[in-house]
């Protein structure tokens, strides 16, 4: 039996992004690119990590019809302060995520950005920009994670356990 079927979460990693950020359509935080925090892709206990997954999650209130986008864009740096922070690969074009039902409604999901971190510096941050396209009802509450991938030292877990069916 090979574990990284069954146990896939002890061979990666996650990090913090941004917790509980909220934009209001054609208001605060609308069209507003986000800085996530810088995290350390080389940190002591595990070597490099060759690969990411940024990942979404929202829950919005939308009229019926009208759309939240997510646009992303990634940097890295040579230290967790962003200095000499650069753009690193293509920005990912805003792009719509979600559509409110009819006459309205909560829309949930995630959202997953794959990113190459092969020829990245040290520290890499994500920027996330949610776009409504109404005007002041709509509403977004989103936080991001980072899952890291990838590195040669395996397991790589930080899980506090390990739920186990195979035994």
């Amino acid at each position: 039996m090979n574990p990284k079927f069954h146990n896939g979460g002890a061979y990666c990693r996650s990090a913090f992004v941004a917790i509980n950020k909220t934009a209001t359509a054609a208001g605060t935080g609308d069209a507003t690119e986000v800085d996530g925090a810088w995290v350390d892709r080389k940190p002591s206990d595990a070597g490099a990590f060759m690969s990411a997954k940024l990942v979404i999650a929202y829950t919005a209130t939308l009229a019926a019809t009208k759309t939240l986008a997510i646009a992303a864009q990634f940097r890295d740096a040579t230290d967790s302060s962003g200095t000499s922070a650069d753009d690193y690969g293509d920005a990912i074009a805003s792009t719509v995520v979600a559509t409110g039902p009819a006459g309205g409604g909560t829309v949930t999901g995630t959202v997953e950005v794959d990113v190459d971190l092969a020829a990245a510096r040290e520290f890499i941050q994500a920027q996330v920009t949610p776009d409504l396209n109404a005007s002041g009802t709509d509403t977004v509450e989103w936080s991001a994670v980072l899952l890291l991938f990838g590195t040669d030292r395996q397991p790589i877990t930080q899980a506090i356990d390990s739920v186990k069916s195979w035994e």
